[in-house]
């Protein structure tokens, strides 16, 4: 992480893809299943990093790409404080895990996993509660 003392810009990507949504398995720390994402570069846009991400770790391409919500909590990820805008897409291809990700799998979101790293369990908790037309706690 950056010395510098700002919240570091990230997207993570709820894929929607053959039925469910996609997660993968973090290679490095902190461990666990994470909505796909990561850290925005220089001169790159939300939306790029989004699609650059998804591709990266999980060998999809995403179409219908829209914002979901901001996450800001200082605690949300253990290396520092980040800021991460949530997007929704479809994923397109073929699921492979690469990158940082030891694997990637689609999941029913009444069946996620327990060991789910970052804030990314409220995220999901957020996303179904929207899914079934309730309003999530913001």
């Amino acid at each position: 992480m950056s010395k510098n003392k700002n919240p570091l810009p990230t997207v993570d990507i709820i894929i929607e893809y053959e039925n469910g949504i996609v997660l993968i398995e973090r290679k490095n720390p902190p461990y666990g299943w994470a909505i796909p994402g990561g850290f925005v570069d220089y001169n790159e846009s939300l939306e790029a990093a989004a699609m650059r991400e998804a591709k990266e770790e999980t060998n999809l391409s995403v179409s219908n790409l829209k914002q979901f919500h901001a996450y800001s909590a200082p605690g949300r990820d253990p290396r520092g404080h980040t800021i991460s805008i949530v997007f929704t897409a479809q994923g397109i291809g073929d699921l492979i895990a690469a990158s940082d990700a030891k694997n990637a799998k689609v999941f029913d979101l009444e069946n996620l996993p327990q060991e789910v790293a970052f804030d990314h369990k409220k995220i999901l908790e957020d996303y179904c509660c929207l899914k079934k037309g309730k309003e999530p706690q913001w």
